[in-house]
């Protein structure tokens, strides 16, 4: 993910649930409309949007609908045990007519041109990938989708897919071995983009065979933030609000967003985790600490940007345009 992004910033709306499936095994597929049946915002394949729980904590979900049905969004939620509650509460708590209040949409994993695509999914992975294909076919490019799973019954939208034929190439994993990716990644065509979105495990399988490759040819999209090492410095360190000239110390136990927060200074975040790319915020001087999993390396050599909500800094001193 990174150059290329689309992130804007948040949308706060209430929505609609107009539908709500089950398309796989603890898996359900909820069509978000418009209450007074109105338009909602263009979006973009790799597009994802925020839904707002009771307890005002937020939850990321892919687009993985028509883009050109500007009436309603689809987002499809695993039931994940154990987990922070949120699919648990979509699953067993939200019904048809129930409105949610969300925020979006927003792009960090956007499709880019190309004239040939491999695309490869674990589980609802598969779900930021589904505009991608049909985007593809509206350019005329070549692609194939590898998509990986437990078994068949928890995988979602077998039945879109199966129209695609030999394209789409099925691995469960109680129907055979485990998928290459490391393999599939060094077969690609050198000129290929190639787009993961699955577990941790598979997309770092991805990045490190992608990482002879061009740079930005290989884009990747996480369930869950990235392992990072130690941060570059353990003292504090200075950050300068540019508009209003605020110097703010950051200790080594607070993020740069709570320093902010403390400081009365609003800044959208949604994730915490450095996953969403809400908190993006733009970086005058200094040099960050990128410690979050959207930008890319040439993001992260350019530093013109950080995401407040893990990111720290290199530098005794950071600028941010806030």
């Amino acid at each position: 993910m990174g150059t290329g992004r689309t992130a804007q910033p948040a949308a706060t709306a209430t929505l609609l649930v107009a539908e709500k499936d089950r398309v796989a095994d603890d898996v359900v597929a909820l069509t978000l409309v418009e209450p007074g049946g109105g338009r909602l915002r263009d979006w973009a394949p790799g597009a994802h949007i925020d839904v707002v729980l009771p307890t005002g904590e937020m939850r990321q979900y892919s687009l993985c609908g028509d883009r050109f049905d500007p009436f309603a969004y689809r987002i499809a939620v695993r039931r994940e045990e154990g987990g922070r509650g949120g699919s648990a509460w979509l699953h067993d708590s939200v019904r048809t007519g129930r409105l949610l209040p969300t925020g979006g949409p927003r792009n960090t994993f956007p499709l880019v041109p190309s004239e040939e695509y491999v695309f490869i999914a674990g589980g609802i992975g598969i779900t930021p990938l589904l505009p991608m294909l049909a985007q593809a076919e509206v350019l005329g490019a070549r692609w194939t989708l590898h998509y990986c799973g437990r078994s068949r019954a928890s995988m979602p939208f077998l039945d879109e897919l199966g129209r695609h034929g030999d394209r789409v190439r099925l691995h469960p994993r109680d129907e055979g071995p485990r998928l290459d990716v490391a393999a599939l990644v060094a077969a690609a065509p050198a000129e290929a983009r190639i787009y993961c979105c699955g577990p941790v495990a598979m997309v770092e399988a991805v990045e490190r065979a992608g990482a002879p490759r061009p740079a930005g040819s290989v884009r990747a999209e996480r369930f869950s933030a990235a392992q990072q090492p130690a941060p570059v410095r353990d003292a504090p360190f200075e950050v300068v609000l540019a508009r209003s000239g605020t110097s703010l110390t950051v200790d080594p136990s607070a993020t740069v967003l709570q320093a902010l927060e403390g400081a009365g200074v609003r800044v959208l975040t949604s994730c915490g985790q450095g996953l969403c790319g809400t908190c993006e915020t733009t970086v005058l001087e200094g040099r960050p600490d990128h410690r979050d999993s959207v930008l890319d390396a040439a993001d992260r050599a350019a530093g013109d940007c950080m995401l407040v909500c893990v990111s720290r800094a290199c530098s005794d001193r950071l600028v941010l345009d806030l």
